[in-house]
Parts: C-alpha cells; structure tokens; sequence
C-alpha cells in the first residue's frame, strides 16, 4: 500500500511539473508573439506615405542648376526643351544667378567626376546649394527638386545633396528607382511637397508641362 502511494505522490509531482514547463513555454510565446506584433507595427516604410499631386502655377524665368554637379542637369534642361520650357542652366549658380528668376530647378544627384571637373569638394557644393536656396526662399522664388538618375545617383555621395533641396522644395519629381527605400519621400513628407512618382526620364515631361502650364 506505502509502494502504490509512494508511486501515485511521483506521478502527481511529475504531471505537476510538466504542467508548469508548459505553462512557463506559453508565457514566453505569448510575450514573443506580443514583441512581434509589436515591431510590426510600428515598422511602417516611408514608402507607404502619402503626397499631394502636382499643380500648376510655377512661372518662367526658370535657373535650372544642380545639386552635386552631375550630368542629370544636362538630361532635365533636355526634358524641358522637349516640353517647350525654356530653362537657363547654370550648375554653379549663386544668389547673383537669381536676378529676375521666378523658379528655381534643382536638378538633385551627385558625382565626384563633375565635383572634380568644377574643381569643389562635397562639402563646398552643399554650402553654395544652401546658400542658393536661401537666397531664393528669400526673394519668394519658387523651387523645384528634381531626381532623375535613378540608383545610380544614390549612395554615401548622392545622398549628402538630398536633404536640402527637398526640404526647401514646393516641388518634386522623383524617378521611382531613385527612391526604393524611401528616403526622399521621408524628407519631402517632412512639408508635404506635392510630388510626381516617375517610372522614365520621359515620364517627367508631362510632370514639367503640368508645373508650368
């Protein structure tokens, strides 16, 4: 009889502790489960943010320049001649360059060959760059960013020259290749800048005409 209770004790303990390994395991799921659908959450890409269309309303004298001195200038003075845009384009525009000018094109991308070709560092092209659009935010000139150069024109170089002429923008067309993680949607989010989302270079003819019309 003491055997049979000795045995049947060892069974309860035993179902016991199992029941409370178990228990313990499902605690600990549950809590993972929660940190998950935490992180979910607040895991939001910037890709998914919302911004106004383009209007209309931009006027001629257009200065059309560039932020990081690469030949993306050359292929939006091409774009606007193809939309019957007349633009003036001066890559190392200063304030002096904005007498009379209504907007201000900014054509947004880095490139070391023409950094070095205009004989300027990273660093002095983003001192003139926040100095020109100081001076056209002074004078109530409009400006419009531009990106044109897809992947290429991203990285450690072309990213420096993102932040501020998209902030500064009241405008901005963006080739969808350009932007894969989101970063210049996040930076014109900042001010809710009414923004065309471009699949081609040709694609951003109709976006001028729309601008300037």
């Amino acid at each position: 009889m003491k055997k049979l209770f000795t045995a049947l004790l060892c069974a309860a303990l035993t179902f016991s502790l199992l029941a409370s390994c178990g228990n313990g395991n499902s605690g600990t799921n549950a809590n993972n489960n929660g940190n998950n659908t935490s992180a979910n959450q607040s895991s939001g890409s910037a890709s998914d943010i919302e911004l106004p269309e383009l209007t209309g309303g931009f006027e001629a004298p257009i200065l059309l320049t560039s932020a990081g001195q690469s030949a993306d200038s050359d292929i939006i003075k091409t774009l606007c001649t193809k939309a019957n845009i007349t633009v003036e384009l001066e890559n190392q525009a200063t304030a002096e360059n904005l007498d009379g000018v209504k907007t201000l094109l900014i054509s947004v991308g880095g490139s070391s060959k023409g950094l070095g070709a205009a004989g300027i560092d990273a660093d002095q092209e983003i001192a003139r760059v926040q100095d020109l659009i100081k001076a056209a935010q002074d004078a109530d000139i409009k400006i419009v960013a531009m990106h044109v150069g897809g992947a290429p024109r991203r990285g450690d170089l072309s990213d420096k020259f993102l932040a501020d002429p998209f902030h500064a923008a009241d405008a901005a067309v963006v080739g969808s290749t350009g932007d894969s993680d989101g970063l210049i949607r996040g930076l014109l989010a900042e001010n809710s800048v009414p923004t065309a989302y471009v699949d081609s270079q040709a694609d951003c003819i109709g976006c001028l005409t729309t601008l300037f019309s």
